[in-house]
């Protein structure tokens, strides 16, 4: 606005007030601590990667398989945590099952023993057990041939791939959820317009699920797996990332839109399990990976991609929930907005609070 012939000249700080509203000044506070947080999460989380009771099977006869136990629980930092298992079958099929990640098979007629891993696991954990087993036969005056009983696909550098494809999925329900709060207002007006909002929301996780199981598989060919799987599971983190934002939405205004960044890329991501399978993240990072919609649906898509989708309950129980309880709160705080300031302000308003 022009300021008309003969008004004062406003000064710096003044014009600095009228332009820099509280709330704008809050929000921007929200984001620099949003930075911090970003850099202190992921450096915290992953700049030194150590396995820490990483599940591992031992098979020798009789007291062999104790003594080579009780050798491994000994190590420094506790890297493993080792059972003794009744033969080679059996520790293929617990790695299959995902009950360990790694298993030494101990010939005692020679000097060569097999080291099983699964790479489809995570390429980093695989590495490190080579490692860590080559270096310890290596004192004993022995050697170690390595089986990779569950390989990650040629196309999946560094077993990478269900991480990226599950962080997309969880860009697009967030995403989605704010694109609502900002054309139509953060909190919906009342019940029926939370239930278009879910809908909606249902909507593109069904479309954003499929595209990414098409992508990854038949596109680009970097996943086994069922694609029919995939997408159901790309649906149901986009719808539970978007239910969970859209109800942080409806309790905190503008700013659960920060909330859901922290919890999904700030705690979620550096936990997931990508970047370092969890038995090589810090104790709180692995402690909160398998609760958060990242690290839930990283474990649940490598199980499907890789593990013939073993041992994904946990996981699909935790996407459940957070979707249930999202869609709960949504609802029930548009059934709680008073009805005057519903009829008061169109839909596509501006919501302050």
């Amino acid at each position: 606005m022009t300021q008309t012939a003969g008004a004062p000249r406003r000064t710096f700080l003044e014009e600095v007030k009228d332009g820099v509203t509280p709330r704008a000044t809050l929000l921007v506070i929200g984001v620099l601590a949003l930075q911090l947080l970003f850099i202190a999460s992921y450096v915290g989380a992953l700049h030194n990667p150590k396995p820490k009771d990483v599940p591992f099977g031992v098979v020798a006869p009789g007291a062999a398989a104790d003594q080579a136990v009780a050798r491994l629980k000994q190590l420094p930092g506790k890297p493993l945590d080792p059972r003794a298992l009744p033969d080679r079958a059996t520790a293929r099929d617990q790695i299959v099952n995902r009950d360990i990640d790694g298993a030494l098979v101990i010939d005692p007629a020679g000097t060569t023993d097999t080291l099983l891993v699964a790479s489809g696991g995570g390429k980093v954990l695989a590495n490190t057990l080579v490692a860590l087993t080559t270096g310890l036969e290596k004192d004993q005056g022995r050697t170690v041939r390595t089986v990779d009983v569950v390989p990650a696909d040629a196309q999946d550098a560094n077993g990478l791939t269900t991480f990226y494809l599950v962080v997309g999925w969880c860009v697009g329900g967030y995403l989605c959820a704010s694109a609502l709060a900002i054309s139509a207002g953060a909190r919906p007006a009342n019940p029926r317009r939370a239930a278009i909002r879910l809908a909606a929301m249902a909507v593109v996780a069904i479309v954003g699920g499929l595209g990414g199981a098409v992508i990854v598989g038949p596109v680009l060919g970097t996943l086994p797996g069922s694609v029919w799987a995939l997408w159901g599971l790309g649906a149901l983190i986009t719808f539970a990332v978007g239910a969970a934002t859209l109800a942080f939405q409806c309790l905190f205004g503008v700013v659960g839109i920060g909330v859901a960044v922290l919890l999904v890329v700030i705690l979620g991501n550096p936990s997931a399990g990508g970047a370092l399978p969890p038995p090589m993240l810090p104790p709180f990072w692995k402690a909160i990976g398998p609760a958060l919609p990242p690290g839930a649906g990283t474990w649940a898509a490598r199980s499907i991609a890789y593990f013939k989708g073993n041992d994904t309950t946990a996981s699909l129980l935790v996407l459940s929930a957070w979707a249930a309880v999202g869609s709960a709160v949504t609802l029930l705080a548009g059934s709680l907005r008073k009805p005057e300031r519903a009829d008061s302000a169109p839909e596509g308003a501006p919501d302050n609070g």
